[in-house]
């Protein structure tokens, strides 16, 4: 369903020097297998989120989903592959402040399917816990709130693949657990491929496979193995 070849992703900063982040050799979910991916702060999750979702380009290799290469596809095949195919919980939300909770669940849907099915944005909002915040703009609503309309929204088209960045990163513990539920049952049911990142344990520890990004990108490993060289040994002289 999902599969990366020879990733790689760089950056040139301000001084003129590359930044590499990702140097992804082969990574492979199969049609509605649900993964975690957990890692360090600042290691490149989302960024290779934002490279299987065409949001940002990679420096080299192939994203294949569902058998399309977006590597190949236009800026704007790209957005409309997006649209149709994905759905993606944002860390930051990126709801439109001007709507209300269902109008930006339907407008995801509209990009998508150019067409509205309120009430499955009406049913996915219920399942998030705001039956009676539908009408409320994202100023009007708390954190977690917010992010559980981003859940909602990514949801809304039936994606073929969910990429969820921290999707329990600003809810209350007490909602917590029904965010992580609501996103794997509907996966389950749909048969959605899900690509999950968290840093909670105890969130990685209710799936089957877990994935470390240091262990499958191999930009900083040679520096964490001579680290890990220069630890001092356990007594043996």
């Amino acid at each position: 369903m999902l599969q990366l070849h020879n990733i790689k992703k760089s950056f040139t900063q301000p001084n003129g020097q590359v930044l590499e982040v990702l140097d992804i050799p082969m990574f492979k979910m199969e049609s509605g297998e649900q993964v975690v991916l957990i890692g360090r702060s600042g290691g490149g999750k989302t960024t290779l989120l934002h490279v299987i979702a065409g949001i940002s380009r990679a420096t080299d290799g192939h994203v294949i989903i569902d058998g399309v290469v977006l590597n190949e596809l236009s800026e704007a095949g790209c957005d409309r592959f997006r649209a149709a195919r994905i759905g993606y919980v944002f860390q930051t939300f990126n709801l439109l402040p001007a709507f209300t909770a269902l109008e930006n669940v339907l407008l995801g849907m509209t990009f998508a399917r150019d067409r509205h099915d309120r009430l499955r944005a009406e049913r996915l909002l219920d399942r998030v816990g705001l039956t009676d915040r539908i009408q409320h703009k994202p100023n009007a609503m708390s954190v977690g709130e917010q992010q559980r309309v981003a859940v909602a929204r990514a949801l809304a088209n039936s994606p073929r693949l969910l990429l969820a960045d921290e999707p329990t990163a600003n809810i209350d513990p007490a909602n917590q657990q029904n965010i992580i539920n609501l996103v794997r049952e509907t996966a389950s049911e749909e048969q959605i491929s899900l690509l999950l990142v968290t840093h909670a344990m105890e969130v990685a520890d209710q799936f089957d496979r877990i994935e470390r990004l240091e262990q499958i990108n191999c930009v900083g490993q040679d520096k964490a193995v001579q680290q890990a060289a220069d630890q001092p040994g356990d007594g043996a002289s």
